[in-house]
């Protein structure tokens, strides 16, 4: 069972986390790479606000974007601007989204997201957990994935594991941290399979595509090449 309430306060903290180490950046450290290619720490500030926007709508019935264009648009536009608005933003449009995380609805109905991806909005705040989470440590301020939750990461593992299985281009596959196993891809009948072994932080940064993998131990062939998410 998805615990929507313990991911809306899970939200609240990571979104405090944040808010604490952008109010140590200053204008400058705003504009400069953010460690997502072709975006600043701006880029992402801009994207942070405007996806809880976008959840709010989805929470609320309505499109999450008006369109992918304008979503786009809006991350461009916002992206250049002061610190202190984007902190207000990023403030403001958080107690928007656990405003409407609040009020009274039926948690169990199905819900829309981008490019007609369907869920449950009970798994919407956690979906907000994880872009606040990743996205800080695409900051590069210094909170690594090694500095997530573990309750998050382990979670987060499998929703991704999850997301690639039965996915025809990733060969069957076994991910372990050496406690816990998750599988992906392709079901094991379908061919040998591969055994991804790291610590979470590794298996992790792969699955999300924030590390190349490296770090991490493969038997029983390369390791895969996962599609972009």
């Amino acid at each position: 069972m998805i615990d929507h309430g313990h991911d809306l306060a899970s939200v609240h903290a990571a979104t405090e986390r944040l808010l604490i180490a952008v109010g140590k950046l200053d204008n400058a450290s705003v504009t400069q790479p953010s460690r997502l290619p072709g975006w600043t720490r701006g880029h992402v500030l801009a994207h942070l606000a405007r996806n809880a926007d976008a959840l709010v709508n989805v929470l609320e019935g309505r499109p999450m974007y008006v369109s992918g264009e304008a979503r786009d648009a809006d991350i461009e536009r916002d992206a250049p601007r002061p610190l202190d608005v984007h902190l207000a933003d990023l403030r403001e449009s958080a107690a928007r989204f656990q405003e409407a995380g609040a009020a009274p609805a039926d948690w169990s109905r199905t819900v829309e997201l981008r490019n007609g991806v369907t869920d449950s909005a009970s798994r919407v705040p956690f979906r907000r957990w994880v872009e606040v989470e990743l996205h800080h440590v695409d900051l590069g301020t210094g909170y690594e994935l090694e500095d997530l939750p573990a309750d998050f990461t382990e979670r987060e593992i499998a929703f991704l594991a999850d997301r690639f299985a039965g996915h025809r281009d990733v060969p069957s596959t076994r991910l372990t941290d050496g406690t816990r196993a998750w599988s992906t891809g392709r079901e094991a009948d379908d061919g040998p399979g591969v055994t991804v072994t790291g610590s979470p932080a590794d298996l992790l940064g792969w699955l999300a595509g924030r590390r190349s993998g490296a770090a991490l131990t493969v038997d029983g062939g390369a390791l895969p090449a996962l599609p972009p998410l």
